[in-house]
């Protein structure tokens, strides 16, 4: 029962994954306004009904990638030794997205600055980090012996670490070149921890 349950889970995840790179692929092809769940589940070979299985609309499918992405950096923080100080924990954890190959970047740049200029994709944009946000926050609970549910301290350090990675971001994007991806999350983080000093 437990290989069974196994599979099924990977085929969903699979399943899932193909439909999210689809529906980014269509909407850098064709623009987001152009793009129909129909139509992603068509590239991703997968009926229409399934795919209502997995996302309530196009927008949610969009942005899938960049979420499920998200996921990688509060493993990152969890794979953290346990001793180490929080706020470098975090540091090296939210680094994750700036050190990836040079080619990998300049694909998320493309994916990222789609999703920015999309208007129908606004909501979707928050979901991004409001994701990060909720997972910082849980494994920020289990390091520190507090409650994700009810104790201020997790949810409020996650929620702003994962909006200094956002800022971070979108500086990045808006420098087009001028600025380095880690050295803009570095500097953010550390102004964060020195509790965000006057200039």
């Amino acid at each position: 029962m437990a290989v069974e349950a196994g599979l099924r889970e990977r085929k969903k995840a699979r399943t899932r994954a193909a439909l999210a790179s689809a529906a980014m692929r269509l909407a850098l092809e064709r623009g987001v306004e152009n793009v129909t769940a129909e139509a992603i589940a068509e590239a991703a070979d997968v009926s229409p009904r399934t795919f209502r299985n997995y996302f309530s609309g196009k927008e949610e499918a969009i942005v899938a990638e960049l979420v499920d992405g998200m996921g990688y950096i509060a493993e990152a923080l969890r794979a953290r030794p346990a001793g180490e100080p929080l706020w470098e924990s975090l540091r090296h954890a939210l680094m994750f997205s700036a050190s990836l190959p040079p080619e990998q970047l300049d694909q998320l740049a493309v994916k990222v600055r789609m999703v920015m200029a999309s208007r129908a994709l606004l909501g979707s944009q928050l979901a991004i980090f409001e994701r990060l946000g909720q997972e910082l926050a849980v494994v920020i609970a289990e390091r520190t012996g507090t409650d994700a549910r009810s104790d201020l301290y997790p949810r409020l350090t996650a929620v702003v670490a994962a909006n200094a990675l956002r800022l971070a971001v979108f500086m990045w994007l808006e420098s087009d070149g001028g600025l380095d991806l880690a050295e803009v999350t570095d500097d953010a983080l550390a102004r964060l921890r020195a509790g965000l000093p006057e200039p």
